[in-house]
């Protein structure tokens, strides 16, 4: 469906809105970057099959579009359209930068990240709930960003007891009474809620394994009190789950210790969860969603040398199955990268001093110095949903020709991708060796990866001799 929405780029919607680029869609809904002549001047336009209860659905979007609430996407016009002889609805709302879905296939958020959508969107639904309105719609797609807001799509908005086939439920998230052909209510949302949030956590969804299943497995790795919370979200009777008021007092509740079957990876395997590694260059969007979690920056070490690039690579293809195209980003860092790369040094005062010809020297001594360095392959929008800074050590060996021929992890940091990506190109570094009494011989380095917004910055420091 993708390429047949794509094909109205360009096409005009009742003489008032052009249909400048695709940003996403499902088989039942596309959505388009539009401009007006008014603020936001950039705004989507979602279109729908008018065969489903259209008027229905229009009498929904005109009440949602009286709504206010800082995390949700705004609707500003509502009508009915023609296309090629297809007769549409069309919504036209805030425009969103990302969304969690464009995330969760390459990596995890953080506890911390996923803290931070959560609340919003609890406010969210404690808003519209308290309205009369039912989401039905909490899904990933639907969790954007705008700047630096957080925001939850308007547009799938309907009343309690309304039948989900008016926008079409998502499958793999409805609540089990829905897929039963109930109606929405707001039990509903919080079930959908729980698999969005184990979905943000882990990069998969619970599965139901049968009918017979009483309840959902819930991933016992999953931090406090996150674990709880999407236990008591998930419960096959809407009767015994918790209530939005309930999670978000369990949500303000102090972090309990760690639970005794919680195990922690062992730095030599890769871990579980954070970015899948695309088969083919594909970067990658961060939290949201990057989001507004500000990771302090720990300063580099005296003397150690810098490098940096603000370059980026190849976009990766986007997509959503029930919403916009959107990043969900966070605030920019407090200290930006600075724009220029800094030529390496020859190596850090520390190390210097260290062999320089003083102890345990067998005679002179010449310090190893880098000779090309191998920056990550990733692309703009995957630093662009970095807040803070997101750090990686690579342990390499290097032998006395200047080349690698090991690396391993020092310190992985919370994303697989980024710390994939970073392993990958300390593999590639070569370096002019360090001579001991005149000769080459082996070294050992740590590289510390810095990832920012603004680009890659990278500390190579030699450790031994």
């Amino acid at each position: 469906m993708a390429e047949a929405w794509k094909k109205w780029e360009g096409q005009v919607v009742n003489r008032e809105f052009e249909l400048l680029r695709y940003l996403g869609g499902s088989e039942h809904s596309a959505v388009f970057l539009i401009k007006r002549e008014r603020e936001p001047r950039e705004v989507a336009i979602k279109l729908i099959s008018a065969n489903a209860e259209p008027e229905l659905q229009l009498s929904w979007w005109e009440l949602a579009a009286k709504l206010s609430h800082p995390h949700l996407l705004r609707l500003f016009q509502m009508g009915r359209c023609e296309l090629d002889g297809t007769e549409l609805l069309y919504v036209v709302t805030e425009y969103a930068e990302e969304s969690l879905a464009q995330i969760i296939p390459y990596r995890a958020l953080t506890p911390e990240e996923s803290r931070d959508m959560l609340q919003s969107v609890l406010d969210v639904l404690a808003y519209i709930h308290g309205k009369g309105f039912v989401h039905g719609h909490i899904t990933p797609s639907n969790i954007m960003a705008v700047g630096d807001q957080i925001k939850v799509s308007g547009d799938g908005l309907c009343g309690a007891g309304e039948s989900s086939r008016v926008l079409g439920a998502t499958s793999g998230y409805v609540a089990p009474e829905i897929a039963d052909g109930g109606g929405m209510s707001a039990a509903a949302d919080v079930y959908s809620l729980g698999m969005t949030l184990v979905e943000a956590l882990t990069q998969h969804r619970p599965v139901w394994e049968g009918t017979e299943q009483a309840e959902l497995v819930v991933p016992e790795t999953l931090p406090d009190p996150f674990f709880d919370i999407a236990s008591h979200c998930l419960r096959r009777n809407p009767q015994g789950r918790w209530t939005v008021p309930e999670i978000a007092r369990r949500l303000q509740q102090p972090t309990l210790a760690p639970r005794a079957k919680e195990t922690v990876e062992p730095k030599s395997k890769p871990a579980k969860w954070g970015y899948i590694i695309p088969a083919v260059a594909a970067g990658v969007l961060l939290v949201i969603l990057g989001l507004r979690v500000m990771h302090r920056h720990a300063g580099a070490e005296p003397g150690a040398s810098t490098i940096e690039s603000t370059a980026a690579q190849a976009e990766p293809k986007q997509g959503s199955d029930a919403g916009q195209s959107s990043p969900v980003s966070g605030d920019n860092d407090k200290k930006q990268a600075p724009a220029t790369p800094a030529a390496p040094k020859a190596a850090s005062s520390r190390s210097a001093t260290k062999h320089a010809g003083g102890e345990n020297s067998g005679g002179s001594r010449a310090q190893g110095e880098v000779v090309q360095q191998v920056l990550p392959d990733v692309s703009r929008s995957a630093l662009r949903t970095i807040t803070g800074r997101l750090k990686v050590r690579v342990k390499i060996a290097v032998d006395s020709s200047g080349n690698v021929t090991a690396a391993q992890f020092d310190s992985r940091g919370p994303s697989k991708y980024f710390a994939d990506r970073a392993l990958q190109a300390a593999q590639r570094w070569t370096f002019k060796p360090p001579q001991v009494g005149g000769q080459a011989v082996p070294s050992e380095w740590v590289l510390r990866f810095e990832f920012v917004k603004s680009g890659t910055i990278v500390h190579p420091e030699q450790t031994s001799p």
